[in-house]
């Protein structure tokens, strides 16, 4: 049982009281609340600061408030020139009072963090944030948004990833409106910005929240977001139109490719021809509510869909990479007839693909410990494995650090966002 489920019951009061579905969600997320209490905080590796390296240089993204007046950049910059760092770039927020300035810097080894806060503090720079950066944050802002632009026309499921991209470390969660209606909570036509907390408009209705606990959105950053949603419900639904076609070890050929809330009826179906034991060990719970959780797992708002299509055009598998916070869930469905063939494998590693081309640095399984097809699946990946099991619940996640993950093509845009 995933988050992703819960949120949809949480959006549909009237599905009566809580069954097996939220008592599996329950074991799960007090699993993963008790793995994320020791973690160290995002962005902190929890190891001491590496030794400089003579003549090495150190990129750092960096943002401070500084009042709106002459000769405040001018001071900032001459503090920054005599820790002997570079601007790289520069980017002004204004505020209703003073301006957030975000650089991209390039320091001496040997200059710590706190050597440029100090210096920054000192020339009059308040609430200042800073970080390491790479060399994918050298694209000026404008090529950024642009390329993020290009990315979401192409596909619907680009939008959470897009954001996270446009947004830097954030939580993006998309919470579905009830069946039949526009609803958004009170939420204004332009969305709503509360510090660390953006809030949207989803396209297809309910809302997407955005939270940043480190760092507050400027009302830039609240623009630039809902120019992307804005442009995401212009579009429409749309999907990359590659697919593939594969030769079974026993012969046959099948289709692998995208699908979204357009394929429910085919994949319905499916559920019709499943036996009720494959759809216990795919949903945790009564066979019979497992329709109603399709719409949501099929719409590219929480991630992307992979199907497997015979020659006549039935659906007999779905793969599911689910965008679940901060962390990524795959799931697998395969009708009874095709399973033990290599649908699932074929599946679980295109899935894998997508997931590092997204950047994630995780997938997890959540699923049944009777569950040997799903546990000789993610064995098959080749990757590092850790396992949890609770009251029957078995979670496994594989971690991503592994060349295995991207050999697979993705049926996803190429590059990551």
């Amino acid at each position: 049982m995933t988050r992703t489920m819960r949120d949809v019951t949480d959006g549909n009061d009237d599905h009566g009281t809580a069954g097996p579905w939220q008592r599996v969600a329950g074991t799960f997320h007090a699993w993963r609340s008790r793995r994320h209490e020791h973690a160290p905080p995002p962005g902190d590796t929890g190891s001491p600061a590496p030794e400089p390296v003579p003549g090495a240089h150190t990129l750092w993204q960096m943002r401070t408030t500084v009042r709106d007046e002459p000769g405040s950049l001018a001071a900032l910059c001459a503090a920054l020139a005599g820790q002997r760092v570079d601007i790289l770039s520069l980017q002004t927020h204004p505020l209703a009072e003073g301006a957030v300035d975000e650089f991209l810097l390039r320091a001496p080894g040997e200059v710590q963090a706190c050597g440029i806060t100090a210096a920054v503090g000192s020339a009059g720079g308040a609430d200042t944030w800073i970080e390491r950066a790479d060399a994918h944050d050298l694209v000026d802002a404008p090529t950024r948004v642009l390329e993020l632009a290009a990315r979401t026309a192409l596909d619907s499921a680009e939008l959470p990833l897009a954001l996270r991209r446009l947004l830097g470390r954030c939580t993006i969660r998309s919470r579905p409106g009830p069946a039949g209606g526009q609803v958004f909570d009170g939420l204004p036509v332009e969305g709503a910005l509360d510090g660390t907390v953006l809030r949207l408009r989803a396209p297809e209705g309910g809302t997407i929240t955005v939270e940043r606990p480190h760092l507050p959105f400027t009302p830039t950053e609240f623009a630039r977001a809902r120019a992307l949603v804005e442009l995401d419900a212009r579009l429409g639904p749309r999907l990359p139109h590659a697919r593939d076609v594969l030769t079974l070890a026993e012969g046959g050929d099948i289709t692998v490719r995208r699908a979204d809330t357009r394929d429910l009826p085919a994949a319905r179906a499916m559920h019709e021809r499943c036996s009720d034991r494959t759809l216990r060990l795919r949903y945790h719970g009564p066979v019979g509510d497992a329709d109603r959780y399709l719409h949501h797992l099929l719409s590219p708002r929480f991630g992307r869909t992979l199907a497997v299509q015979t020659a006549s055009g039935r659906i007999v598998a779905l793969g599911h990479l689910l965008w679940d916070g901060d962390e990524t869930e795959v799931a697998l469905l395969v009708e009874d007839a095709w399973q033990r063939r290599g649908v699932g494998a074929e599946l679980l590693g295109r899935l894998a693909g997508m997931a590092v081309e997204a950047g994630c640095a995780s997938v997890y399984a959540v699923t049944q410990a009777s569950n040997t097809g799903m546990v000789a699946a993610m064995r098959g990946l080749g990757l590092p494995l850790d396992y949890q099991v609770e009251e029957g619940t078995l979670v496994i996640t594989a971690r991503l650090d592994e060349p295995a993950a991207g050999r697979v093509p993705s049926l996803g845009n190429a590059s990551a966002p």
